[in-house]
């Protein structure tokens, strides 16, 4: 994969923010974010999208789980 220049970097990252943002503000409601979420995928290579999608999943959870918000599944708690 070639190296990114710093303009696609940019425009990556800003159309990863724009989606997130539109994501926090429709409480996770990704029927509201599709052109958001198409632009972020077509701005973005794959592998970046994948990760970013990762990150902001365990962002999340650490939000949770510091705030004592996290509750664990019934199959973990047995455990």
């Amino acid at each position: 994969m070639a190296a990114r220049s710093r303009k696609d970097r940019q425009a990556c990252w800003g159309a990863r923010d724009a989606y997130w943002t539109r994501l926090d503000e429709n409480t996770e409601d990704t029927s509201q974010c599709k052109k958001l979420r198409r632009s972020f995928e077509s701005i973005c290579p794959q592998q970046w999208t994948k990760y970013f999608d990762k990150r902001r999943d365990y962002l999340k959870f650490k939000e949770k789980f510091e705030a004592g918000q996290f509750q664990p599944s019934e199959k973990t708690a047995k455990l």
